[in-house]
């Protein structure tokens, strides 16, 4: 319990410590630790210069942004910073979609939009990037401070006094909200802020009066102080005390598994899980949300476990083992595939962010899981036994059948040839839907990336994401497969990946509906208006920027499609439509649909 491991003050530092770097998915991005000199002249120190300044020292060089009246200013000064690019977008919703996909990729984001009818489109995207743990500076230009405390009605509003709906709104999708009306303290409000977000790796609000960003101002006439955030340490005692458990444990059990889950992310713990992977000899696999996350060439990796429907012979390893090490993980009513997963309390280790549960058993709090995990896999017997059952059982996957000559196109030749697209210099984005199962079973080379939205589960998330990945990844080339419905909701931001030169290619999977939805429960409701979606990308292009698109029906098409893609066109935005039969769906979306649908309609409990 808790109370074993001694005072809670552990985990809380003096404030003083200056941060001198800032995680970046793994890497590190510094910040100038010495006594600030740098003086700014009048023009420069500016409200809005200083949190121009405050993006670019945290890793923030591209801002999603949509105008409107009571930003325009700011945004005028966020352009004036010479180490910030202002990226356009065509909607609220995709700006903050594109800053949760660059916050993915560069380890924090940020957008800027308008008050209210912009800050309540935008916090779709802003509540996805608080269940992912993402840290991103939703930013909103604000009323003129003037009108806070008058009983004047604004435009922009819903027409009473009252300026506090949105902020209100916004309290409940992230971790700290700052409303700057005044020059006085607008310093500190951003600081606090934005460190808070780096923090607790999740969204925060702020929003800037309207007539305040160009207003010289002593406190931004300086190089800005480093931010000071007081770093997070495990109770030692605590520390050493769930370690000994968690070691007695497991090395009394016979064939042990391990499972990362979606928080490594947020826990900065990918390397640590792998250490131990490697020192236990431990079968290793992943839940779905945690794909990407930990290197699937891994001599022990056994593929992805999520029940029902498991990479083959995973789930028959994890659910049969004696005792299993959840790393990070969100067990949910998709996760768990309608809460059907076979797996018991008393058999697992579960290790969160800053807190470790070990079977029926104590919880320690306190804990930073990378800690637990480096410290537990210097105490751990080599235990190879769930492997070696894994490697007697397992029979390699077989090929999908070939399609013959004029035969229409499945779906799984389709990632047979995608698979074959990927390496190192790749990122795949997988959209909320039969993407999910698909791309679930590429095998991902070393050092490619892989983003999917599993807990929120937003459709039409993927294309604002790609947006803001590739322009965070420009060492990569993003691979994103969307199906048609999805890329109907956000469709726009082609356009804004046009005009910041993208090379993405973009297989849009057309098989005229909501194919996920259908899986869960049928209906004329799921069936959407089919549109030229070549002939949309291609107006959209109108002849500016670099674009390709293409149409294909049949494998033929498809090889010389990809071939011309990853050739010639290797410079270009490529946008492939892929016309599929509408009943064509992973066998595991039927499955794991069926599961989910009879999760949703279980009858009331009795009264």
């Amino acid at each position: 319990m808790d109370t074993m491991i001694g005072s809670m003050d552990a985990c809380r530092v003096s404030p003083c410590n200056d941060l001198g770097s800032i995680p970046n998915n793994g890497n590190v991005s510094t910040i100038h630790n010495s006594t600030p000199t740098t003086l700014f002249n009048q023009a420069e120190a500016t409200l809005g210069r200083h949190l121009a300044r405050r993006l670019v020292q945290i890793g923030v060089n591209d801002v999603f942004s949509v105008p409107g009246d009571f930003n325009l200013t700011l945004l005028d000064h966020l352009i004036a910073e010479p180490g910030l690019n202002l990226v356009g977008c065509c909607n609220e919703l995709n700006a903050g979609y594109a800053a949760d996909g660059y916050a993915r990729s560069r380890g924090v984001g940020a957008c800027v939009v308008t008050f209210t009818v912009g800050g309540l489109s935008v916090i779709n995207a802003i509540a996805g990037a608080y269940s992912e743990n993402l840290p991103v500076i939703c930013i909103v230009g604000g009323p003129n401070s003037n009108d806070y405390g008058t009983n004047r009605v604004l435009h922009h509003t819903i027409g009473i006094a009252d300026f506090t709906q949105e902020l209100r709104c916004f309290q409940t999708v992230t971790c700290n909200q700052a409303v700057v009306n005044n020059l006085e303290d607008a310093h500190e409000l951003i600081d606090t802020a934005i460190s808070t977000a780096l923090k607790e790796s999740k969204p925060v609000y702020i929003s800037i009066s309207c007539n305040l960003p160009a207003i010289p101002h002593p406190t931004f006439s300086r190089e800005p102080v480093p931010f000071s955030l007081a770093p997070r340490l495990s109770n030692h005692m605590g520390l050493e005390a769930a370690v000994e458990a968690a070691a007695e444990f497991l090395n009394k059990s016979v064939k042990p598994v391990l499972v990362g889950g979606p928080k490594l992310r947020v826990a900065k713990a990918s390397q640590s899980f792998l250490e131990l992977a490697n020192a236990s000899g431990y079968a290793v696999s992943i839940m779905p949300s945690a794909k990407g996350l930990v290197p699937e060439n891994h001599p022990h990796f056994i593929g992805t476990y999520w029940g029902a429907v498991s990479t083959s012979f995973c789930a028959e390893i994890v659910e049969s083992a004696d005792a299993y090490l959840f790393a990070g993980p969100i067990f949910n009513d998709y996760s768990s595939v309608g809460y059907s997963l076979l797996v018991k309390k008393e058999k697992a280790i579960i290790v969160h962010p800053d807190r470790v549960v070990i079977s029926n058993g104590p919880s320690f709090g306190c804990i930073l899981m990378k800690d637990f995990l480096e410290a537990l896999a210097k105490r751990l017997k080599h235990n190879r036994t769930a492997y070696d059952n894994y490697h007697r059982i397992y029979v390699p996957e077989g090929h999908p059948l070939k399609c013959e000559a004029n035969e229409p196109l499945r779906v799984n030749v389709l990632f047979q040839h995608i698979q074959k697209m990927l390496s190192g210099d790749t990122a795949v984005i997988a959209e909320t839907g039969d993407s999910w199962f698909n791309c679930q079973k590429l095998k991902l080379p070393e050092g490619c990336g892989y983003e999917f939205q599993m807990q929120y589960g937003s459709i039409g998330w993927s294309v604002g994401a790609t947006l803001g990945y590739a322009q965070a990844a420009r060492d990569k080339r993003v691979i994103a497969c969307i199906g048609d419905g999805s890329f109907q909701v956000t469709a726009q931001d082609i356009s804004t990946m046009l005009r910041c030169e993208q090379k993405t290619i973009i297989f849009l999977i057309n098989n005229g509906g909501y194919t996920i939805e259908v899986e869960i429960h049928d209906g004329p409701y799921n069936v959407i208006k089919n549109w030229n979606y070549c002939g949309l990308v291609d107006a959209i292009h109108n002849g500016e920027g670099k674009c390709w698109t293409t149409k294909v029906r049949y494998e033929e098409e498809l090889i010389e499609a990809i071939e011309k893609a990853t050739g010639e066109n290797k410079d270009c935005l490529c946008f492939i439509e892929v016309i599929v039969h509408k009943d064509d769906t992973s066998k595991e979306l039927l499955e794991w649909g069926s599961r989910v649908s009879a999760a949703n309609s279980r009858p009331p409990n009795p009264q």
